[in-house]
């Protein structure tokens, strides 16, 4: 089987999952070395459309960023998962259970990246920041819908027309989902910014007040109250821009002159 075959039988999930499942064990690691390969590409394509808004190095820094992100939490999260379904009695393999965790994560990839024409749209006509950010939440949250729902669509056909994965693990991994999504958001907090705001300098990572959740909430009411436009009253692209806490613009370069009294 040649390079393209191979990536091909990664993507046969897209059209096939029956099938794809049906040939889960006959595979051999060989697939997941490919799955290992797409979900990397997809995932460095993502980051680097997401931090277009801003830079080219923040480009290069959320394409690795995002890359990093996804296979910590897999890392993180997939011991767990695989030693309580051992524990309740599952027969399937490391490396199949792997393989269907990594299936979920390029399925939600492939759907984020989907996407791209309608995020690179509203980068051109030069939406705010705001709204990008949260359309790429929307975004990820519905790509990892469909995602998760495949992992759970596998294991159930895993218990009932494979019969090695009890029914009782697919119950106990939509907890294991719960787990691990809070697990994703506080990586993505950590390792933010992606998208990165104009007027900012660069870096790799960058710290903020609150947590995600408020991080949402802001951007929600500055969309809302009107403080989250950009201005246009200056092309000077060397300017950098300042802003108070509640989003207002002031030019730092001015100076208040004090108000004189009479007496003076």
């Amino acid at each position: 089987m040649n390079f393209r075959q191979n990536i091909r039988s990664v993507f046969r999930v897209l059209s096939d999952k029956d099938a794809y499942f049906e040939n889960l064990d006959g595979k051999s690691g060989k697939l997941l070395l490919y799955q290992t390969l797409v979900l990397t590409t997809l995932a460095f394509v993502i980051g680097l459309i997401m931090g277009g808004y801003h830079s080219f190095a923040q480009s290069l820094s959320s394409g690795i960023k995002l890359v990093v992100m996804l296979f910590s939490v897999m890392l993180i999260c997939f011991p767990s998962f695989f030693i309580i379904q051992r524990v309740l009695g599952s027969r399937m393999k490391f490396w199949q259970m792997t393989m269907i965790v990594m299936s979920g994560f390029i399925l939600t990839s492939v759907i984020v990246l989907s996407f791209t024409p309608i995020i690179i749209f509203f980068m051109a006509i030069g939406s705010r920041y705001h709204f990008l950010q949260l359309l790429h939440v929307a975004i990820f949250i519905f790509g990892g819908f469909w995602g998760l729902r495949l992992m759970v669509d596998a294991l159930k056909y895993a218990c009932e027309q494979k019969n090695i994965y009890p029914q009782t693990g697919v119950s106990v991994f939509k907890v294991w989902i719960v787990i691990m999504a809070f697990v994703s958001i506080q990586l993505a907090w950590n390792l933010r910014p992606f998208v990165g705001q104009r007027g900012e300098e660069f870096k790799i990572f960058r710290h903020y007040k609150g947590n995600f959740y408020t991080a949402i909430l802001y951007s929600f009411h500055q969309l809302s109250s009107g403080n989250g436009e950009e201005h246009e009253d200056d092309n000077d692209p060397h300017e950098v821009r300042h802003y108070d806490q509640g989003g207002h613009y002031y030019d730092s370069t001015r100076t208040i002159e004090p108000i004189k009294t009479e007496e003076e």
